[in-house]
């Protein structure tokens, strides 16, 4: 049986970023780099690899930076081409968007998130579409939301991508309760915001990557606030899995919580050593504080 293409995404980005304070007092958290890209252009990099035709950003206040990332800089790119430097050109221009590609919406307040994806709701329309949480880099051998939407396409519903962590941190997250069958793709059978510690359903996370259905939209329009006050994405979706079906991939991969200080500094080094051109440099620049 064949599924609706997932051809929209939506990245909430309205966010303070206050957990990387104070450098995120005048630059927002998704533009904070990763080595020598912010944060925002591998999320972007990752969808596009999985075949995303349209972004739905949603911004806030003094968020227009990101915007002005997704556009020409005409100054700097006439000097580039002036001083010969047409390979930092060339990526400069191949992160454009195409026409259309993009779109901003304003979400006014600071709700939540299931908040910020039900301002996406128009643009969507009515079609199965994606989230993707810009402080969760994934490093993955196949990108992770491809890898959410193969599942997607074998089996339909909403996929969430999920990971374990150990017991005593479950509480910082949402959690997902499964069937308990065999391998990596499970159906899901509840999920939680942020429960008390120890009455986590599993130590299963809910790890920034979704594929949902559009009735979804109808749930977060009359959806009461939850954890901390704020509409959450995960009380509608718990909703939604009484009448639709919901299933949890275990990617295969790394995460790295660049809302977090420690999660970004992770993340710089990770990709640092990752890069056939900085490698070894890196190593050789690290290795002093390993010593």
């Amino acid at each position: 049986m064949s599924h609706p293409k997932v051809r929209k995404a939506v990245i909430p980005v309205a966010g303070f970023g206050t957990r990387v304070l104070p450098g995120t007092k005048v630059i927002p958290k998704e533009l904070l780099n990763i080595v020598d890209r912010p944060i925002l252009s591998y999320i972007v990099s990752e969808a596009r690899a999985a075949g995303i035709e349209h972004f739905v950003f949603v911004t806030g206040r003094q968020k227009g930076a990101i915007e002005d990332y997704f556009d020409h800089q005409f100054e700097l790119e006439a000097q580039l081409a002036a001083k010969g430097k047409h390979a930092l050109l060339e990526q400069l221009l191949d992160e454009l968007p195409k026409s259309g590609e993009m779109s901003f919406v304003r979400q006014m307040q600071p709700l939540g998130l299931g908040h910020a994806v039900n301002c996406a709701r128009d643009i969507i329309g009515n079609e199965p579409f994606a989230v993707l949480l810009p402080d969760m880099v994934m490093d993955a051998p196949s990108p992770a939301l491809s890898q959410a939407i193969e599942a997607y396409d074998r089996v339909g519903g909403n996929i969430i991508l999920v990971e374990a962590v150990p017991e005593s941190e479950t509480h910082k997250y949402g959690v997902v309760a499964i069937d308990g069958g065999a391998g990596n793709l499970n159906r899901m059978t509840g999920m939680v915001e942020k429960p008390a510690p120890g009455t986590a359903p599993s130590n299963l996370i809910v790890s920034g990557r979704y594929i949902l259905q559009p009735e979804v939209f109808t749930l977060l329009s009359t959806q009461t606030p939850g954890a901390g006050g704020e509409i959450q994405l995960t009380d509608s979706m718990a909703k939604l899995m009484e009448t639709q079906s919901f299933h949890a991939l275990r990617y295969e991969g790394e995460t790295y919580d660049c809302g977090d200080k420690i999660g970004l500094l992770k993340a710089n080094v990770a990709m640092a050593l990752k890069r056939p051109d900085l490698n070894h440099a890196a190593r050789a620049a690290l290795s002093p504080y390993f010593a």
